[in-house]
């Protein structure tokens, strides 16, 4: 959980100086970022295929099996993160045509052209995570990630503000303080498992011959739905920001700082879900169904109790929490009204969550897909953009959307798990 919070705080940490400039400022980063998000979501799901491959191997202690899985995925991911970092240059040009206000564009143009670059590090960083989590050694990549946050800090507070004989760069010093932390990131956990005595079975060079069809084949199966899972949630949130743009800059500043807000609550379920991914996995290696379902239900209850505090957090400090990012009134009057409704969603976002996990580790992938489909896209979307711009809700509007599509997932994903789980059981 403390992984995959900090993985998130680089990105936190980014709006909370930037608002500080001023809301088109933060309007402009929100922007640039909900388009990178839509590329990250579909690299880091295609990730998430790696865990379950690797604890299934771990659990019937097949070191061989697991050293090919990884060496397959190192080059499926590195590989990704270049045809991404491609596919969001070639998007940059399309800035001018979403309909957002004008200044924002001109400022998110060179905020953008260089936060793409970070989706290369970010990939075979994600392809260490994954392989590492599958051995159920998750504290490696917290600690590359709280060293990336040390350096994200110390970089954008020179080059955003100019401290020192630093140039004052504003957006793009927060741009190149975000790559610098992320090159950092990868390399730290590159050099950690190269160290690590327990790694070494798996770290060595692959050779052309010991390349088979095989395994990127089970990777990719697996990647891709589980990608697309990721992909049509993250979706949701990027539309929601484009939807609050076409209301103005104010109102996107203000979406953006209840996601990130709710981003926070959410990365800490997305790392119990990676455990509960390991978990599982390590089960269905085992063919123990009965503790998988067990495993299982302890992490939705538990992650039920986690949401319920944030739940409560929300509420109590809606009219707190915006200040953090900015001193315009109008921003965090809006932000406020959006941080009643992230409290709303707070228990079905978490349980989504932490049941795909579940069903990931069990490598059930393809129906978990359609069912994120139509709770996030015939649900969700619809509601967000008819309450959204067709009534005075406004961002409000938008919101009760993503709070329908989150509650329809976790309930159609939920009735998905109860039923396979005691398939496998009686089968047993």
């Amino acid at each position: 959980m403390l992984g995959s919070l900090g993985h998130l705080m680089v990105g936190l940490v980014d709006d909370i100086m930037i608002g500080s400039l001023g809301p088109v400022e933060l309007a402009a980063s929100s922007l640039g970022n909900s388009i990178f998000f839509i590329a990250l979501s579909l690299g880091v799901g295609f990730s998430f295929a790696i865990t379950p491959l690797i604890a299934e191997a771990d659990g019937k202690s097949n070191k061989e099996k697991g050293r090919k899985i990884f060496q397959h995925s190192f080059l499926l991911m590195s590989l990704m993160g270049i045809v991404l970092a491609i596919l969001l240059y070639i998007s940059k040009h399309f800035l001018h045509h979403m309909n957002q206000p004008e200044e924002v564009v001109e400022l998110a143009k060179p905020y953008f052209s260089i936060i793409i670059f970070t989706i290369i590090p970010i990939m075979m960083f994600q392809s260490l995570r994954q392989f590492a989590d599958g051995l159920s050694q998750t504290k490696y990549a917290m600690y590359a990630i709280v060293i990336t946050n040390v350096v994200n800090i110390l970089v954008n507070y020179m080059l955003i503000y100019g401290i020192w004989f630093f140039p004052r760069l504003e957006l793009v010093g927060a741009a190149i303080g975000t790559l610098t932390s992320r090159v950092v990131m990868f390399l730290f956990m590159f050099l950690i498992l190269k160290k690590k005595h327990k790694f070494r079975p798996f770290m060595k060079l692959i050779k052309r011959k010991d390349l088979h069809r095989f395994y990127y084949r089970k990777i990719i199966n697996l990647g891709i739905p589980s990608s697309l899972q990721m992909l049509f949630e993250v979706g949701l949130f990027s539309a929601s920001v484009l939807l609050a743009g076409t209301l103005g800059a104010f109102p996107q500043a203000a979406n953006q700082i209840a996601i990130k807000l709710a981003s926070v609550t959410f990365m800490i379920a997305s790392g119990l879900s990676v455990a509960t991914t390991i978990r599982v996995g390590n089960q269905k290696g085992l063919q123990r169904y009965k503790d998988l379902r067990r495993i299982a239900f302890s992490n939705f209850l538990l992650i039920f109790l986690i949401m319920f505090v944030f739940a409560i957090l929300f509420s109590v400090m809606k009219n707190m929490l915006p200040w953090i990012f900015t001193e315009n009134f109008e921003v965090v009057e809006i932000a406020s009204g959006l941080l009643i409704l992230a409290a709303l969603f707070q228990l079905s976002d978490g349980l989504q969550v932490v049941i795909i996990g579940s069903l990931r580790g069990m490598q059930d992938v393809i129906i978990p897909t359609i069912l994120t489909l139509i709770a996030y896209w015939f649900i969700g979307f619809p509601v967000s953009y008819y309450f959204g711009l067709h009534t005075n809700l406004g961002t409000k509007g938008i919101w009760i959307g993503l709070l329908t599509g989150l509650t329809a997932s976790a309930a159609l994903l939920f009735i998905r798990f109860n039923q396979l789980t005691k398939k496998l059981i009686q089968s047993k």
